[in-house]
């Protein structure tokens, strides 16, 4: 039977911890046999025994992990969901499990006498609390709440012990909500006497179960608590169809995790919510992937809307699906949920599935203008608006009063899972009911007796129970009499002051809460006039390829191998290799990575090349995001579309205006992409837009602009680059030396080399040195800074800055080893060698670099010798540290982190031998630690087998402590090797 492939995302939805998940990542490549026979994955790992049944799923392993499923079960999927298995003759083991999955379980009948002697002593038990839960109800209405605050938390929970010792534990858990919101935040009143009805029309209902309509009367046993066994549910009547995994939601208090899956059956168009519980630290079942499809029997629970169901049997594999079915308007989600809270009016959230919404100022908006808003927490969808990009999407949520909550959505066939909420401690919750029975509930019956007459004055009659049920109704004054209670209640009407048969007190007014609560609730309205974000342009570009897109998913995820330390190192290499390709990432991954961004500056132009139109949209839209907008240089589509593409050097006439025009009006990156362009084509015109405006331009900009005149730079830019000298800002001023210090004949060269050599002078056989007096005004002009070295007198410092800024091409007549040897004996020695070794720093000059390191290093300070290194050539870089690893320096280490890699064969051949003497010899393996998360990430990723054929057989003589480096240097090696091959 042929079973359609899991995506990794699918597979990674699996895994009880994050930890799990990375441990899964290490063994995928320890199988030594894997394959699937029928349903059945089957995998041996290093001897352990995994299978994997696709139809539940459901997980066996004979490693002694309590986790499920276990890494090497997750490590089964992964391998199966990234590569295949193979089909063919499965192990005895498999064939066996298989076997005991098909076999149909027997179940045991307990005895019924028993059963029945309990069930009427726990009822009993239930009705003597349900009994005093309504007096305690009445007494709260009766002495009023405004003493609630104070008293009444502490009264609440004394009551719910009271019902927990009564055995139930439903009433027990709302009284406790109950308790938790007295005295919280604004309208705590509102939120505390909406409580209370429903408490005493639940109280009410039991009072009256024998009455009942048989599904009422279980939602009432099922409100309270009255459990209802597995065994039970599955004897009943059973719904086949096939059922679309939605969504799901954990909650956890601390003691209990509690998990809410919501399924939609595409023939029945019926909904189901699939429960599971663990206690803390264990992990939740792993049965129900959201984004998959199975066809199936569901068993649900009796009651007036039954929603929620058990899986009965899986008559097919789970298989990712393409857009859920059933999707309709907002006006029709609303309907729904109005008839579920007519037939339960106990019920707090439903389901929705909704159809071409958008989002819009905290609202998704249907395409008939109907709004809803979202909950706290998810009223800024930035997942949703980066993979729909502002275009109508299907939605599942969960809605309830405080607005909807996001599960999923469904974007040109792909699933989008919810981002998880944003806590949002300021988010405002509008009073539910009315201020009349606020304002009586709040002083107490006893001190102001109410009548049940102008609840809802000037509302519609509402009918509420399940269909064929006496109706449950209020109405406005002077309508018929209406009934509130449950059937079978005595009558409480309700109708104008002063007509007959007003019921009064604290009963009255709970029941009257109660009914126009759901009332409220039931009779929401979609709000109109919700405008939706504008969609997001084009991409101009193509996508990048779907796994490379996967394989970012999982560096952002914190899937990547080695841990938080080595995932901004892969981000980085990942973006690098990406933006040389070309393309943009995935939609549905910018806001993480835009996040990614905003933490790490070092990443930002080359995200930006692959962020895409989609991405510059949705940073426009948020503050913590704009520094996209200064990293995007517009591509010369972008620019011709504009009129301002370069077309010919010496732009003029038509062309000139043009660029003109855009220079003026355009945006920050708009400007910069032309200055960029132009620096390229006509690097003359460039500098005359950027003088054009100079004087009015923010230093910001003025630092931005002057960055670009790198490519292109001549001695024709020295005179603007010489006003910028005089900037009172320091960043400006910055950015113009370092344009001056690398420009060959500038003015600034030939002054700082004056100086220099008025202070040095050698006639052939002694070196005469004698610094500047003083650093006046010229000097600090020319970029020698005031603030000295501690330690360092007065004249060295001015003599170090003044070398520093001088070209080395200046220094004629010996070569660069010659100077520096002629300079070590003298007393001036070290301003002298720092100032050439800053030189070389800032002029990039292996031949002074090499010559000082070789010479003089031991008289460097520590900064300005490491900085040193970076001017080498990569090759020597990498000779000096193999020496260095063979010799067993310790600056070994720190000469790999300085080499930008990759790392040439030598290299890496004897790191790789590095490795393989110190997990043999070490004493601790901190060291070994260090020198292979170095080498995972600079090592040429082609190194990939030989470090696992090495951790292999490390494996076979070594405590796996020593062994563990090794083994996560091939995995990380692997994954950059993928990487790389996905994105060519």
């Amino acid at each position: 039977m042929e079973v359609e492939r899991w995506s990794t995302a699918q597979v990674e939805a699996l895994a009880p911890d994050p930890g799990s998940l990375r441990n899964a990542r290490g063994v995928t490549g320890r199988f030594t046999a894997s394959g699937r026979l029928g349903d059945i994955l089957w995998g041996l790992c290093r001897g352990y025994e995994v299978a994997v049944d696709l139809s539940g799923p459901a997980f066996r392993c004979s490693c002694p992990s309590r986790k499920i499923p276990c890494k090497h079960a997750l490590a089964l999927l992964l391998r199966w969901a990234e590569s295949g298995v193979a089909e063919g003759e499965a192990p005895e083991f498999a064939g066996k499990w298989q076997a005991a999955r098909s076999r149909p379980k027997v179940s045991t009948t307990p005895d019924p006498v028993a059963a029945a002697r309990r069930a009427a002593e726990r009822a009993e038990r239930v009705a003597g609390g349900m009994a005093e839960l309504r007096r305690w109800l009445d007494d709260q209405v009766e002495q009023g709440l405004a003493g609630f605050a104070r008293s009444g938390r502490q009264a609440a929970e004394s009551m719910a012990a009271r019902l927990v010792d009564a055995q139930a534990p439903g009433a027990a858990g709302m009284l406790r909500r109950l308790a938790g919101a007295a005295g919280a935040g604004p309208h705590w009143a509102d939120r505390v006497l909406g409580e209370l009805g429903l408490l005493r029309l639940l109280a009410d209902g039991h009072a009256r179960l024998g009455e009942l309509d048989p599904a009422l009367a279980a939602t009432v046993r099922s409100r309270i608590g009255f459990p209802t066994a597995t065994e039970e549910v599955l004897a009943g009547p059973r719904t086949t169809d096939r059922w679309q995994v939605l969504g799901r939601v954990e909650v956890d208090d601390g003691a209990l995790t509690t998990r809410r899956t919501w399924l939609h059956g595409t023939g029945t168009d019926r909904f189901a919510l699939v429960l599971a519980f663990a206690a803390a630290g264990q992990p939740l079942p792993a049965d129900l992937v959201p984004g998959t499809e199975f066809r199936g029997d569901l068993c649900f629970y009796p009651g007036s809307a039954p929603l929620r169901a058990l899986v009965a049997e899986r008559l097919s594999a789970a298989e990712p699906f393409a857009s859920p079915q059933g999707a309709g308007s907002i006006r029709a989600a609303l309907s729904s949920w109005a008839a579920l809270l007519a037939a339960e009016p106990f019920r707090y959230d439903g389901p929705m599935l909704l159809a071409g919404v958008r989002p819009g100022d905290g609202h998704l908006v249907d395409e008939e203008g109907s709004a809803l808003p979202l909950a706290p927490g998810h009223r800024e969808p930035w997942w949703l608006l980066a993979a729909a990009g502002g275009h109508p999407a299907t939605v599942a949520a969960e809605w309830s009063p405080a607005g909807l909550r996001p599960l999923a959505a469904w974007v040109g066939g792909e699933f989008v899972p919810a981002a998880s909420p944003v806590p949002e401690p300021g988010a405002r919750r509008e009073p539910e009911l009315p201020a009349e029975l606020l304002a009586a509930a709040l002083v107490g019956t006893a001190r102001r007796p109410w009548a049940v007459g102008a609840v809802a004055a000037g509302s519609p009659s509402v009918a509420i129970g399940p269909p064929g049920s006496p109706s449950v109704t209020t109405g406005p004054p002077g309508s018929p009499s209406v009934t509130t209670g449950p059937p079978g209640s005595p009558s409480v009407t309700t109708g104008p002051p002063g007509s007959p048969s007003v019921a009064t007190g604290a009963a009255a007014l709970l029941e009257a809460v109660a009914v126009a609560l759901v009332c409220r609730r039931a009779g929401v309205e979609p709000e109109a006039g919700r405008a939706p974000a504008p969609a997001a342009p084009a991409e101009v570009a193509s996508p990048l390829p779907p796994a490379a897109s996967a394989r970012l998913e999982r560096v952002l995820a914190g899937g990547a191998p080695g841990g938080g330390h080595l995932q901004q190192e892969l981000l980085a290499q990942w973006l690098a290799a990406a933006a040389a390709r070309g393309g943009f990432v995935r939609p549905a991954l910018l806001p993480a990575l835009l996040d990614a961004g905003r933490r790490d500056t070092t990443v930002r132009p080359a995200l930006a090349q692959v962020a895409g139109a989609r991405g510059a949209w949705l940073a426009g839209q948020r503050t913590e995001w704009r520094w996209l907008l200064d990293e995007v240089i517009p591509s010369r589509a972008d620019l011709s579309a504009l009129g301002a593409w370069p077309g010919r050097p010496g732009g003029s006439g038509g062309r000139a205006d043009s660029d003109q025009g855009v220079w003026e009006t355009g945006s920050g990156s708009v400007r910069l992409g032309l200055l960029v362009a132009l620096r390229r084509a006509d690097p003359d015109r460039a500098r005359e837009l950027v003088e054009s405006t100079w004087a009015r331009e923010s230093p910001e900009d003025r630092a931005r602009f002057l960055g670009a005149f790198g490519t292109g730079l001549s001695l024709r830019d020295e005179p603007l680059l010489e006003r910028a000298l005089d900037d009172r800002r320091k960043e400006v001023r910055e950015a113009a030396l370092d344009l001056l210090r690398v420009l060959p004949g500038a003015a600034l060269g030939r002054r700082m080399a004056e100086r220099a050599h008025a202070a040095v002078r050698f006639d052939g056989r002694r070196l005469f040195v004698e610094p500047p007096a003083e650093l006046d005004q010229a000097l600090g002009r020319d970029g020698v800074s005031a603030a000295q070295v501690r330690g360092v007198g007065a004249g060295a410092w001015l003599l170090e800055e003044v070398v520093a800024g001088t070209p080395l091409a200046t220094w004629t007549g010996l070569d660069p080893d010659e100077w520096v040897r002629v300079a070590r004996g003298h007393d001036w020695a070290t301003p002298l060698l720092h100032g050439w070794a800053k030189a070389a720093i800032l002029q990039h000059d292996p031949a002074w670099a090499s010559a000082l390191l070789a010479a003089a290093a031991g008289a460097l300070r520590e900064s300005v010798r490491w900085d040193l290194h970076l001017v080498l050539p990569p090759d020597h870089l990498a000779r000096l540290a193999a020496e260095a690893l063979r010799t067993e320096d310790g600056s070994a280490h720190r000469l790999l982190t300085l080499h930008p890699g990759p790392w040439p064969d030598r290299l890496a051949v004897v790191v790789l031998e590095t490795v393989a003497a110190r997990a043999r010899t070490d004493r601790h393996t901190w060291q070994l630690g260090e020198l292979c998360r170095t080498a995972a990430l600079a090592m040429p990723p082609g190194y990939a087998d030989l470090a696992g054929r090495l951790a292999t057989e490390l494996d076979q003589s070594l405590d796996p402590s020593r062994v563990r480096p090794v083994a996560d240097l091939a995995r990380t090696l692997t994954f950059r090797n993928e990487m790389l091959q996905e994105l060519q």
